[in-house]
């Protein structure tokens, strides 16, 4: 049984108790079953229940009790319950790393995002707080976690939480021993659900997806490490062809491969020092061996696409999927970002720009309807990548494109994705939404663990370990 979000008070006068309101409470009476623990966190004590001394719709806990159980601070919050035990909370861990020694910024350069992520606590109803690998307390269960309060930040001791939200900043940090170990050891020694663990490889996604007839429709034609027979295939065929790492992000290290009917050249369009760069040849074999000294280990050759265009510069669409408080996938955020002028990706940073759906498709002319198509495909595509994935995923990034012929494409999926399109003014709702759903979810992964969950106390008021 899950309550709805309440407000959760410390109370002086009486120890040992649980609050609960008045109509709660005549529940137990008619069940003649009463709580005799409370949980927050990985921690659990011995507590009574009565009703709230002055019927209001909240809960209120005893001093001694709130702080055995490491409370933070007064919140909203959630409770469920589970044989004798009620669960409050949750309390919501996002792992990270690059912590500095600045309490202004104890994240770098990301607090700010960090901040406006655990701002939506107030709104969904838990206890949100980023933490790294240093910061666990192993012999003692506790976390010295990173809560976002009214004067800034704060670093506060709190049990190990209930579910951990992955924001590892990259793949070199998730690949990291102690990155590793630490999410073994929550996963292992205390069955906490880890949303969104590591960055997706383009290649294993397109593996996944490519035998499913539901959705290889929507794959470009690619080769992994490709043979010079594959590239030339790919450019006779399409045009032009994109060459881009199987671990990129951020549209580094993507190279674009162009011909023309009426020309005998080959060019590639690729970014170098900040600045986009085209270079002509006069065979495949020189580009190939100029712009790929290396050769092509690692990266993935793809077919390119007549995207829909504006002013005659390609646009794409960044899709952000999550799941939501019920576990099912929604779309949050959709925007159209536009390759500036020479540009082979459309990414902000090389000069692309952010418009919303309808005025791109308005200003172009197209039909409205390729929304729903984007929309439907988007969520085709998270359902199959979640249903062929282990672990739990939480939310996803897509870069869709469009054809003239209103065909939607895939070019890629990212488990951490960025949020440049979030600076469009148009785009508050989407960025908030973006933001609750996390926790929202995190609300559903907590729930089910609990519904899962043994007898809970032992002697020591910790949980017993499977």
């Amino acid at each position: 049984m899950m309550q709805a979000a309440l407000p959760l008070k410390k109370e002086t006068n009486r120890l040992g108790t649980l609050f609960v309101p008045i109509e709660q409470f005549k529940q137990y009476v008619a069940q003649v079953q009463f709580p005799t623990a409370i949980s927050f966190g990985t921690k659990t004590v011995k507590c009574e229940v009565a009703p709230h001394p002055d019927q209001k719709d909240e809960y209120k806990l005893s001093s001694n009790l709130w702080e055995e159980l490491m409370i933070p601070h007064e919140g909203l919050i959630h409770l469920l319950q589970k044989d004798d035990t009620v669960f409050i909370g949750p309390l919501v861990g996002i792992f990270t790393a690059g912590f500095t020694q600045f309490n202004l910024r104890p994240i770098g350069e990301r607090s700010l995002f960090f901040a406006k992520l655990l701002s939506v606590e107030k709104k969904v109803g838990a206890f949100y707080f980023v933490f790294g690998a240093h910061q666990i307390d192993w012999d003692n269960g506790t976390v010295n976690g990173y809560f976002y309060m009214n004067d800034g930040w704060k670093q506060i001791e709190v049990p190990i939480p209930n579910v951990v939200y992955d924001r590892l900043p990259n793949r070199k940090v998730e690949n990291l021993e102690f990155s590793k170990q630490v999410k073994e050891r929550l996963q292992k020694e205390y069955d906490i659900p880890w949303f969104n663990p590591g960055f997706f490889n383009k290649w294993d996604i397109h593996q996944l997806l490519v035998n499913d007839n539901k959705v290889n429709k929507h794959l470009p034609k690619s080769y992994f490490q490709p043979e010079f027979s594959d590239i030339n295939s790919l450019i006779e065929t399409y045009k032009h062809v994109y060459i881009k790492p199987a671990n990129g992000s951020l549209g580094l290290g993507i190279q674009q491969l162009i011909i023309k009917d009426d020309e005998p050249f080959i060019y590639c369009r690729f970014r170098n020092n900040e600045e986009n760069r085209l270079r002509r040849y006069s065979t495949l074999h020189r580009l190939v061996r100029r712009q790929f000294p290396q050769g092509l280990k690692g990266m993935i050759a793809q077919q390119g696409i007549n995207l829909l265009k504006w002013n005659n510069n390609p646009i794409d669409f960044r899709v952000h999927t999550n799941k939501d408080e019920h576990g099912n996938w929604r779309i949050s955020a959709i925007a159209a970002k536009i390759s500036g002028t020479g540009s082979i990706t459309t990414h902000v940073k090389s000069g692309g720009e952010v418009k919303t759906v309808k005025e791109i498709l308005r200003d172009i002319g197209a039909n409205p309807g390729i929304t729903k198509k984007i929309h439907e495909t988007a969520l085709l595509l998270s359902e199959k990548i979640d249903e062929k994935m282990p672990g739990f995923i939480g939310e996803i990034g897509f870069d869709i494109g469009v054809d003239q012929s209103e065909h939607v494409w895939m070019f890629e999926a990212n488990s951490k994705p960025g949020r440049t399109i979030f600076s469009h003014p148009k785009l508050k709702a989407d960025d908030l939404q973006s933001r609750r759903l996390p926790l929202e979810y995190a609300i559903y992964l907590f729930k089910q663990s609990v519904e899962k969950q043994p007898e809970l106390v032992n002697a020591n008021g910790h949980f017993l370990q499977l």
